[in-house]
C-alpha cells in the first residue's frame, strides 16, 4: 500500500473553450491560489480524468474529483460521494470516470483514498465558447466555499 503524501487532492478536469465545462478549470485556478501555501492540499487539473492519475490518487489520504454536469440544472453545486468502479470499455480511450478511476487506483496499488467526493456543477452550455453561463458564474462562490470546506476539514474520512 502506497504512503500518502499528501492530505488533500483536488483533481479538476473540463475544457476552458467549452462554456460551462470550463467551471473545472475556472475552480483548479481558484484553488491553486486558494491552497497556494497548504503543503497538505494539492490541485491537479486536465482536460479530462486519465489512467495516469491513479498513481497520484493512490498517494493522497482524501480525493475531491471537480467537473461540469449536464445532468444537474445549470448551476446546481452537489457534493456526492464516490466509490470505485469496475474499470470498462473507457480504458481504451484514456477517459476515465471519478469511479473508474478509484477502481483502477484500488486495482494497480491496492489503495483508495479514506474519503472520495465529487463536486459538480450543473452546466448550461458547453457550445465553442470561452465563458462561463450566468448560471454557473453565480454559483461559483458556494462551489469555492464547498472545495475550501472539505479540503480543509480536519478529518477527511467523514461525509459530505
Amino acid at each position: 500500500m502506497p504512503t500518502p503524501r499528501v492530505r488533500c487532492l483536488i483533481l479538476a478536469c473540463g475544457n476552458s473553450l467549452r462554456g460551462d465545462d470550463g467551471v473545472g478549470p475556472w475552480l483548479a485556478a481558484w484553488a491553486e491560489e486558494r491552497f497556494r501555501a497548504n503543503p497538505d492540499v494539492r490541485v491537479i487539473l486536465r482536460q479530462q480524468w486519465t489512467p495516469e492519475l491513479a498513481e497520484e490518487i493512490a498517494h493522497a489520504e482524501f480525493a475531491i474529483f471537480i467537473d461540469s454536469s449536464l445532468e444537474s440544472d445549470p448551476g446546481e453545486t452537489l457534493v456526492v460521494p464516490v466509490a470505485p468502479e469496475p474499470r470498462g470499455a473507457a480504458l481504451a480511450t484514456h477517459h476515465l470516470s471519478a469511479g473508474e478511476l478509484l477502481g483502477l487506483t484500488q486495482e494497480l496499488f491496492n489503495f483508495l483514498p479514506r474519503n472520495a467526493l465529487l463536486l459538480t456543477v450543473g452546466a448550461d452550455s458547453t457550445e465553442l465558447k470561452e465563458e462561463l453561463s450566468d448560471a454557473v458564474k453565480a454559483a461559483l462562490p458556494q462551489a469555492c466555499a464547498e472545495i475550501e470546506r472539505l479540503a480543509l476539514r480536519r478529518e477527511a474520512n467523514s461525509g459530505p
